[in-house]
């Protein structure tokens, strides 16, 4: 099955803000696991022992999606963290949003739109990063040809290695869609004796 692009965080953020003396700290990081979020999570939990709550929700690539409202009414901090990551079509993302009491009732339609606040504050702090499917492209060509090919190549593909023996090995990335025309190029400008061939598939953050 062929990769498809998906959204996730840049880096991990924090956030806060005070509501009706409620102290909300919202954090967003990028996990590529359950175990890298549970962990993550954990980590959170420990750093903040004393809060009231601390609330998450986690989507990761598979379609495994978790939420917690950690004490406080169904349906008014997990789930609403949850709309934020599935609004924003973003994966492989961990949000937490730790809250301090501040002996005012929010009610449930307060605590809905507090912790909608602090995940999509925590969220936009992250920034975003389009993960996109490219293509392991590999190809040798003869050291004559190096000087004139190694321009084209690193100003169109991420190049992962290049090893010298005999010839010399190119083994790059490609955007998925531009590979036919990158491996066309690379047989043009070698005049045919270069053989570029896909060997695999990985992600690229573009």
């Amino acid at each position: 099955m062929a990769l498809k692009p998906y959204k996730t965080p840049k880096s991990a953020s924090e956030t806060e803000f005070i509501v009706n003396r409620s102290r909300f700290i919202g954090r967003c990081f990028p996990v590529s696991s359950e175990e890298e979020a549970l962990e993550k999570l954990e980590g959170i939990r420990k750093l903040h022992y004393d809060a009231t709550h601390n609330c998450y929700a986690y989507s990761l690539r598979g379609g495994i999606r978790r939420f917690s409202d950690d004490g406080e009414p169904g349906g008014t901090a997990g789930m609403p963290i949850m709309d934020t990551l599935i609004r924003t079509e973003t994966e492989n993302a961990l949000i937490v949003v730790t809250r301090y009491f501040g002996g005012i009732l929010l009610g449930s339609g307060g605590l809905v739109r507090a912790y909608s606040k602090s995940a999509s504050d925590a969220l936009s702090a992250a920034g975003n990063v389009v993960m996109t499917p490219c293509s392991l492209v590999e190809f040798s060509v003869d050291y004559t040809r190096y000087g004139a090919l190694e321009g084209f190549v690193r100003a169109n593909s991420t190049v992962k290695s290049v090893d010298f023996t005999d010839s010399i090995l190119f083994r790059c990335l490609v955007p998925a869609e531009k590979s036919d025309a990158f491996k066309a190029d690379i047989v043009e400008r070698t005049d045919g004796r270069a053989k570029p061939e896909i060997t695999g598939e990985e992600y690229l953050p573009l």
